[in-house]
């Protein structure tokens, strides 16, 4: 029997049943959320049987968090490479390049369509009525992440305390955040004021705003 958690054993035909119940299940949390949600629906939308879930999984509770994981350690690994590509450039990384780069690997990801759109409503369910672990996110993204990026900037802007630049970091990711949640929101809706998101612009514009204070620190250090 196969462990629950994020580090599944087994041979191809096993993954291959875990991995239909993973998929499965992310829509099904998707769109119905974790509570209207029971095991016979993942195990039917599956085309597995019911004890499957709690043989692979240990029940509901841990799919649901085994959904996270495999997401959450896409989009990390997407970011960090995203981070490493700019740095290990010949010649000195720009800002704005660290920025850009970060920034596609976040919104690029989540607005792809299909999965990802999926995975942007999952976010929100979960933000809304949580079932994860509650140090899931920080230590799985919110800190490898944040570590590496601020790294980064404190390399390119060595005028950055390393305070300064993890709350240049919260900024960009708040920026980014309000960006994807706000194109799906106003889609949904029919409202002549809602401004049309095109992400490619937002994304320069949060790179030439958040260039901008960032330089502002430098102006205050005298450097």
């Amino acid at each position: 029997m196969a462990a629950p958690g994020h580090n599944l054993q087994g041979g191809p035909a096993e993954r291959g049943v875990q991995d239909r119940l993973i998929e499965a299940a992310e829509e099904l949390f998707c769109k119905r959320g974790f509570n209207d949600t029971s095991v016979r629906d993942i195990a039917g939308a599956a085309d597995c049987n019911i004890a499957s879930v709690n043989y692979y999984f240990g029940g509901k509770d841990n799919l649901y968090v085994e959904v996270w994981h495999r997401r959450l350690a896409e989009l990390r690994d997407v970011r960090l490479a995203s981070i490493r590509e700019v740095m290990s450039r010949s010649g000195q990384p720009q800002l704005e390049e660290l920025l850009r780069s970060y920034a596609n690997s976040f919104v690029e990801p989540l607005v792809d369509g299909g999965r990802s759109e999926r995975f942007v409503n999952l976010m929100a369910r979960e933000m809304v009525d949580s079932h994860l672990p509650r140090d899931m996110f920080l230590s799985e993204m919110i800190v490898p992440v944040m570590s590496a990026f601020a790294q980064a900037l404190r390399q390119i802007c060595p005028w950055l305390g390393e305070r300064q630049a993890r709350l240049v970091i919260l900024s960009v990711v708040g920026q980014l955040m309000q960006t994807v949640l706000s194109k799906g929101m106003f889609e949904q809706g029919n409202h002549p004021e809602t401004p049309k998101l095109d992400l490619e612009e937002m994304a320069e514009h949060i790179v030439r705003f958040s260039s901008a204070g960032i330089r502002a620190y430098q102006n205050e250090s005298g450097e």
